[in-house]
């Protein structure tokens, strides 16, 4: 049996992650030197560091 609140949690830092990984594959278009792939990484880790670590 799996936990409510962990699927809860699990389920939130998906969508933020997500959130976050479009928000900086958008900003990064326009950078040549960064690329959206990389923006994106890089907005999904900003995403889950703050989801794991609460910042």
């Amino acid at each position: 049996m799996t936990d409510y609140s962990t699927d809860t949690q699990k389920k939130a830092l998906g969508k933020s992650m997500a959130k976050w990984g479009a928000l900086g594959a958008v900003v990064a278009i326009p950078l040549p030197f960064i690329g959206p792939v990389i923006g994106a990484a890089a907005g999904a880790g900003y995403a889950y560091l703050k989801g794991k670590k609460r910042i």
